[in-house]
């Protein structure tokens, strides 16, 4: 990360992690701590408490921290940097269990904040599982340790999934709110870190070539793809009660179909940003069960190889139901109910130990009205795509038609492709670096809001629903290494289309 001439300095405060021991920490938290401070985006006034929930020494903490450091960070490891960093790492035990521990975890917050003059800033941050947020955040608002006092802020950091269905997003929206205002909460999606998901924005709406045809007269549809190549691996009690589409729908796709999708907001500010996405959302159409049905299709891998590395069936892994019907795959169509996309469908895809790791945005373009070049069949001409790469390259690359050079009229697609890689020269990230800046200077614009959260859960629960009482009945098989399963080409085959294959 290359600090940017206009990037805000936030104000002193206090970093506080639960779940400061786990995996999440050491590989993403830390190691983007760590980037901002090289790129001088922390504020001296800085302090990181890590709640543990058993006693630990604040050097023992740093020592774990600083091995997770050097294994996970994203570049050389400055000693200097990483030694003033983890110096003001402080461990201190709390349990939600035991109310008095958040009593004391106050004071001695309260001794932290003096010493190293934060203001009385907090930044709570939960990189825990999901059934720790509401004990947590209840703890914290007792202990008084999320009140706004003397024009200290405070705010508190919830990591996905948020809910796991739509009554559950309820419930934990209401709960959290009940304690913190939505200004001060901030839903964390590491998706919308990354720097292509954040150029949608811009390569929308700061071009003048595009908006024109952004719309149902000239987008024939959208396709968007979360491929992955790895497996469950040791996280098969977590899958097997989350599957593909709880795991990665609601949040990575819907954020990335809300920012291609989205009406221009008025003005560049979290409250119109996100009340933008959060309508394109609501408008995404209900569909009944039997629709849902229809327009689906969700698989579950087989053994296999995925490169040079052997898999084995999904079922076979440890905390895994041998008779799962959980999804490791699936793909949706969807359609938008508004003026700007009414007949336009989305097709999503996502799944687990396929062929290659792939993330990308392709937005297909109408063919042009008639064939003037009559020599040159209709269905042997390239199709117009503009397609948004995000993983593992990150760029854009627009499909177009040409001649081919000679006497005669011959016709070839090509493609004009931009990586940042290329025209950039900025040191690696993991994608955090942004998300925790914005935390701590208090801009939310790419954080997800209530309504937001719950339209997205709205338009899966139908899915859900209709999956959950198939049970086995539907559910696809696919080898791991391949594409997925068959019958996701025959999602789009039906309706005269092709998933995008990568070029």
């Amino acid at each position: 990360m290359t600090s940017q001439p206009n990037a805000q300095i936030p104000d002193g405060c206090a970093f506080v992690i639960f779940g400061v021991t786990g995996d999440l920490t050491h590989r993403l938290v830390i190691p983007a701590l760590y980037n901002l401070a090289e790129a001088n985006l922390l504020p001296e006034k800085f302090c990181v408490v890590g709640i543990t929930r058993k006693e630990m020494s604040s050097e023992d903490l740093r020592a774990s921290l600083m091995h997770g450091l050097r294994k996970f960070a994203t570049r050389p490891v400055n000693e200097e940097i990483a030694d003033k960093l983890l110096y003001c790492v402080t461990a201190v035990s709390a349990d939600p269990s035991e109310r008095a521990s958040f009593d004391r975890l106050r004071e001695r917050l309260e001794k932290l904040e003096a010493n190293r003059n934060t203001g009385g800033n907090r930044l709570f941050y939960l990189a825990t599982p999901p059934d720790a947020f509401a004990p947590i955040s209840t703890e914290l608002g007792r202990a008084g340790l999320l009140k706004e006092e003397g024009g200290a802020w405070r705010r508190l950091v919830v990591e996905k999934p948020f809910g796991t269905d739509l009554a559950s997003a309820k419930a934990l929206n209401d709960h959290l709110l009940s304690i913190v205002s939505e200004h001060s909460l901030y839903r964390i999606d590491h998706y919308l870190g990354k720097e292509t998901v954040q150029n949608i924005l811009v390569l929308r709406f700061s071009n003048g070539m595009f908006e024109p045809i952004w719309n149902r007269e000239h987008i024939d549809h959208v396709q968007i793809t979360v491929d992955e190549k790895l497996g469950v691996a040791h996280r098969g009690s977590f899958y097997d009660k989350t599957g593909a589409l709880r795991d990665m729908v609601p949040n990575h796709l819907f954020q990335l179909l809300s920012l291609v999708a989205m009406e221009p907001p008025s003005h560049f500010n979290a409250h119109s940003v996100r009340s933008a996405k959060a309508e394109v959302l609501a408008a995404i159409q209900q569909q009944s069960e039997e629709e849902a049905l229809q327009n689906s299709v969700r698989g579950q891998y087989t053994a296999g190889t995925v490169g040079d590395t052997e898999i084995g069936d999904y079922r076979s892994v440890e905390d895994v139901d041998p008779a799962s019907t959980t999804e490791t795959y699936a793909a949706l169509k969807l359609t938008i109910d508004n003026w700007r996309w009414a007949g336009v469908p989305f097709y999503l895809r996502t799944g687990k130990a396929l062929g290659a790791k792939r993330t990308e945005v392709a937005i297909k373009f109408k063919q042009a009205p008639f064939a003037m070049f009559r020599c040159t069949p209709i269905e042997e001409l390239s199709q117009n795509y503009l397609v948004i790469g995000i993983e593992p390259v990150e760029g854009i690359a627009l499909q177009f038609n040409t001649k081919i050079p000679g006497p005669t009229i011959a016709i070839d697609g090509v493609e004009m492709t931009f990586r940042y890689k290329d025209y950039f020269k900025v040191a690696p990230s993991n994608g955090y670096e942004t998300l925790l800046h914005d935390c701590m200077i208090g801009d939310n614009i790419l954080f997800q809001r209530a309504d937001g959260v719950e339209a997205g859960w709205q338009a899966v629960q139908p899915f859900l629903d209709a999956w959950d009482k198939a049970g086995a009945e539907g559910l696809q098989s696919y080898p791991a290494g391949s594409n997925g399963p068959e019958e996701a080409e025959a999602l789009l085959k039906r309706d005269g289309r092709n998933w995008r294959e990568p070029s």
